[in-house]
Formats: C-alpha cells, structure tokens, sequence
C-alpha cells in the first residue's frame, strides 16, 4: 500500500477518576485497574484506526503487551489520563503506545504512573479467524520507522520462540475420577474492598452469600455438566466478622446426591493480610441444594456421587438425612396448606 494513502499518527486520551472501588484498603489503585485502563485505550485507538479503510468492519484484539513498569502508586480521589498513540504498523499489527499520568485535582500535580507497548490484531466481525491488513501511518522520519520495524521484529521473533518453547500440549495431570467429591471440589478466593462493607468496615452478608451460592453453583455444574440453579440453602452460619483487607477463600465440596438433587457443603475461610498473627479462620458455613435443568428448564437425574473413604460415606450419610428431613417437613408443610 502506498505511502500516499497513510494517515496521521493516531491518538486519543482518556480520563476517569478513581474511585475506592479501585484501590486496596490503604486507597492504592489496584494495579489490574490500570492495566485494565491502559488494555481499553489501546482497544479503542487500534478499532478506530484499522476501520478507517473501506472493507470488512473490524475489532483490535490484543496479541501482546511489553513490559509494564509501575514508576509511582496512584490514590483514590486522583484523575487517571491514559493517552494512547499508534507507532507503527505492520500488514497485520497495531503497536500502541500508553502512557498513565495520575492528577491531583487539589494541588494540580501529575505525575508520570505507566508506560506500556502493544500490539493488536484486527479481526474480522464477520470471520473472527479472519485478520484483516492494517491501514499505514505516517511516520515523521524514516528513523522513526525503521525503529518501529525493528520493535516488530523483535516482538514477533520473541512471541514465536515463547510458542515453540511452551509448544501447544498441556503436560498431563493426575485427574480425579468424574463424579467423585474431589473432581467437583471448587474454591475461589476474594480480596474483601471497600464496596464489599459496611460503613463500619465488616463484610455485607449479601456479599458473603452471593460467593458461596457462586462456588456452589461452579461444584454442581462440574458434578453434572448442565444447567444447574439453587433449589434451596440450609442455615447459613456466621461464626465470626469479616473485616475489610481481608482475603477470603470460598471452598465447596459435593456431600450427597439423591436422585434429582445436590447438596454442596460451603465454607468460608478468612486471612487477616494485616492482622496475620491472629491467624486464619472459619468465618462462615452452609449447605447448598442444587438442582440440574434440561433444555426446557425441567428437572434433570442427577448423576450418582462416587465415595471414596469413610469421611465421604460419613458425609453422604449425614447429607441423607438432612435430605429426608427436609423432604418430610415439605410433605408436611403441602398438607397443612391443602
């Protein structure tokens, strides 16, 4: 393409100011936040420009990005200005490059946060495997383009030898037997925010709750690899708060199968960062219910669970009872209101 139909450098900037959501308990933006800023920029500016030529509407997809240094922390109340610039193109690559001011809308400073480089891809909306030829820039020396083929060059030779050497196979490792309690068992783990409080700095019990019923729902869907909704949750008990810094791990564990249900054991384990010597505790327990839905939403048979060991039979048998319980209470519960 000639160099007659290339276009001036692109750019944009971006601003947003951050907000308590954004930072850790001591007001330090979370570094994914920015990266996350500098991720949007560098979309936005490669969309726009590989769609300024006639054909196939595009999206930038990001291929790589270069090493990220973190030169100054940013606060909470502070505006982020991400600007964001195309220096160089190839047939089918963007480079953009970003860089991160943090303001102090009291005292008017700024200061240099972030430089990053990368690089996109323009994929077709028609044919997502389809990568589609980058419009040219203009660049205001041969120097600065030279520079920039060499960037690409090194970058392309850098993602080729990183391919070869991880190569494509997922080295194999041992895998539960399906259907039994460790195959399903799942955990998240939850840096506890501002957001997630009270104004008195203790965890919302909505937030507790909606992790457990997230966990739980992630142990059923792997039990019985369908479509899975709560069908009931036994009592659920705090034992002890959950303060803000906190890091808290969600644990589920499949206790017992009957024919068209699960019951899901949840726990919710906290760790003080800043308190560490008080150590880590159990902050909350539950048992979920679970049922698997078919493709008209009717209930489906729920695959048997396969024990292994006393504890789980110990556990089986404890989650049958519960069962029988609370299936006596619904019969019980249907004939007073008939």
């Amino acid at each position: 393409m000639s160099i007659s139909n290339a276009q001036a450098t692109p750019s944009i900037q971006i601003c947003r100011i951050m907000r308590p959501d954004d930072a850790n308990i001591v007001g330090n933006v979370h570094g994914g936040t920015i990266l996350k800023m500098i991720e949007e920029a560098g979309c936005i500016i490669g969309t726009r420009h590989c769609n300024t030529q006639n054909g196939d509407r595009c999206v930038a997809a990001l291929a790589r990005v270069e090493r990220t240094d973190f030169l100054h922390p940013m606060f909470i109340g502070e505006v982020a200005h991400v600007s964001a610039e195309i220096t160089y193109t190839s047939k089918h690559s963007v480079e953009v490059q970003v860089n991160v001011l943090s303001e102090n809308i009291v005292t008017g400073a700024k200061k240099l946060t972030n430089k990053a480089t990368l690089w996109y891809v323009p994929l077709s909306l028609q044919n997502v495997a389809k990568i589609i030829e980058v419009p040219p820039i203009e660049y205001s020396s041969p120097e600065q383009e030279e520079a920039g083929k060499k960037r690409y060059e090194a970058q392309k030779f850098e993602r080729i030898e990183t391919k070869e050497r991880n190569g494509e196979i997922i080295m194999s490792v041992s895998i539960p037997e399906p259907y039994s309690v460790a195959f399903s068992q799942s955990s998240l783990i939850h840096l506890v925010g501002p957001s997630d409080c009270t104004l008195h700095g203790f965890v919302h019990g909505g937030v507790t709750m909606k992790l457990m019923d997230e966990v739980a729902g992630i142990v059923a869907a792997r039990h019985c690899k369908t479509n899975i909704v709560t069908a009931s949750v036994d009592a659920i008990n705090f034992h002890r708060k959950i303060k803000k810094g906190c890091v808290i791990t969600v644990s589920g564990r499949m206790t017992f199968t009957s024919n068209k249900s699960m019951e899901i054991e949840v726990f919710v384990d906290a760790d003080p960062l800043v308190e560490a010597e008080k150590g880590k505790y159990r902050a909350v327990t539950a048992f979920f219910t679970y049922i698997s839905l078919d493709k008209e939403n009717k209930p489906l048979s729920v695959p048997p669970l396969k024990l292994e060991g006393e504890e789980e039979q110990k556990r089986f048998e404890e989650g049958k009872a519960r069962y029988l319980q609370n299936k006596t209470k619904r019969l019980a519960d249907k004939g007073h209101q008939q």
